[in-house]
């Protein structure tokens, strides 16, 4: 049960829609911030989910060949392998997927998934990210509503992004004006009058109040995650459909305070992606084991240094190990700490 089911993976983002809280999305890159997320994740007693960009998927294929579709899927595979030693429940997403990059990327990945599905398996990823946000809306919709039955026929998940994240992950670079940060309920409607909610196919939506991607000091950022109550509320309203119509996705939420990622949970958001919190974890972590083993991990002077400080499973153990704290704070953060289906 550690790896998902599709099915699976729906009910984990229904119980986290009904009981108000969200999991984290952990990008990784290689088999360490792997298992840096699975140890975090079974620490806090949490279930999860864990993805991979373009340029993780890159990294993972070999940073000479940067075979990005080989990659991913390799990264789904080892989390399948490994994840069955644990005792939680974790998906794995393909993030943020710009229209230049649809035909090195997701869409090769989704053929793939479309032959193992017609072969009696299930899909290689449980969710896919369309990141439609540096195209004009129309478009973007229009990309949407053709991956979408897609995904849906092999009981996979797309995202979208309705609005614009600032900043840069991975190369998907972003700038403009400050009204582009916040989606409207207009931007939203015109994404569900095609997309329709759910009936068409299930699908989760990063809407923007103000977010930005990577590093930012508090109060450099004006987050707006009251914003998202009212896009629900302006949904609900013109479709007249229930509370909360909407499954979000939380991005760029580096810096956030606790009472930004409570009010952006209570508003309808089930993922939170977590990137550069993670990433810097693990770097400092290794940046302070070298300077503390100075002399072991260097040959200065005509010494040997000491094999076993760098050994790299020595300092990779401590990089590990500080990359889970941070999950499980981000767990704590979200609400999904002690929440495993397994738990």
């Amino acid at each position: 049960m550690a790896f998902a089911t599709p099915d699976q993976y729906a009910e984990m983002l229904d119980r986290a829609k009904a009981g108000g809280f969200a999991y984290p999305a952990i990008n990784v890159s290689s088999s360490q911030t792997i298992n840096a997320v699975l140890q975090g994740l079974q620490e806090a007693g949490s279930d999860g989910i864990l993805q991979v960009t373009t340029g993780g998927a890159d990294y993972f294929a070999g940073h000479t060949i940067k075979n990005r579709a080989i990659g991913a899927i390799a990264m789904a595979e080892y989390v399948k392998r490994v994840a069955a030693s644990y005792d939680i429940t974790v998906a794995v997403h393909t993030d943020h997927c710009p229209k230049d990059a649809l035909d090195s990327f997701l869409l090769p990945i989704l053929a793939a998934s479309e032959e193992q599905v017609r072969a009696g398996g299930a899909p290689i990823f449980h969710s896919h990210m369309w990141d439609g946000s540096a195209v004009p809306l129309d478009e973007n919709i229009q990309i949407a509503s053709e991956l979408l039955p897609r995904l849906h026929n092999i009981n996979a998940i797309l995202e979208i992004e309705v609005g614009v994240v600032g900043g840069e992950e991975d190369g998907v670079k972003h700038e403009g004006s400050n009204e582009a940060l916040y989606t409207t309920v207009a931007d939203v409607a015109k994404a569900v009058e095609t997309l329709g909610l759910g009936e068409k196919g299930r699908y989760i939506s990063a809407l923007t109040f103000g977010n930005v991607h990577g590093v930012y000091k508090p109060g450099n950022v004006k987050l707006r995650p009251e914003l998202l109550g009212e896009i629900q509320e302006g949904i609900k309203a013109q479709f007249g459909t229930g509370d909360k119509p909407l499954d979000l996705v939380f991005h760029g939420g580096s810096g956030s305070t606790d009472e930004e990622i409570a009010t952006a949970v209570s508003n309808g958001v089930i993922k939170m992606n977590i990137d550069t919190d993670t990433q810097y974890a693990f770097t400092r972590s290794v940046a302070g084991y070298m300077l503390g083993n100075y002399e072991g991990v260097l040959k200065i002077d005509g010494e040997v240094g000491n094999k076993k400080q760098y050994d790299p499973r020595a300092w990779g153990k401590v990089a590990e190990t500080a990359m889970a704290a941070r999950v499980v704070e981000a767990t704590k953060q979200l609400g999904s700490a002690g929440r495993s289906q397994k738990a």
